[in-house]
């Protein structure tokens, strides 16, 4: 039955939610995670304070829209919070895709963000 639920528009969605609450809460406890593929470290590794605040608070709104697509039941709500999840990675992907070209991280981050976006919208699509 679980496999079964997974292939449906509707399990998809809520795998989604479930792997983009278990990433937000790492980043949340470790922004490092977030940023360091962004190159927003410093020449140590480290993470400055306010570049914490801002990747946790880019985790916060994440996990929250993963608890809502893992545990909304199916109809209006699961799909309002997939569009919304989608619209919230396609809007990363072209704020990172634009704003870390001169660092060449671009086309890794924003596709990351755009993959997650397009997979978002093609769940939504079929339910």
């Amino acid at each position: 039955m679980v496999a079964k639920d997974l292939m449906s528009a509707h399990g998809a969605a809520r795998a989604m939610g479930w792997a983009t609450l278990a990433y937000s809460v790492a980043v949340l406890a470790r922004p490092r995670v977030l940023a360091a593929p962004c190159g927003f470290v410093d020449e140590g590794q480290e993470v400055a304070p306010p570049v914490g605040m801002t990747v946790r608070g880019i985790a916060a709104r994440d996990a929250a829209m993963g608890a809502a697509m893992a545990l909304a039941p199916a109809g209006p709500a699961l799909r309002l919070a997939t569009a919304a999840r989608a619209a919230s990675d396609l809007a990363d992907a072209v704020i990172f895709g634009a704003g870390l070209a001169p660092q060449g991280r671009a086309a890794k981050v924003s596709g990351v963000a755009a993959a997650w976006g397009a997979l978002n919208l093609a769940c939504l699509a079929r339910m």
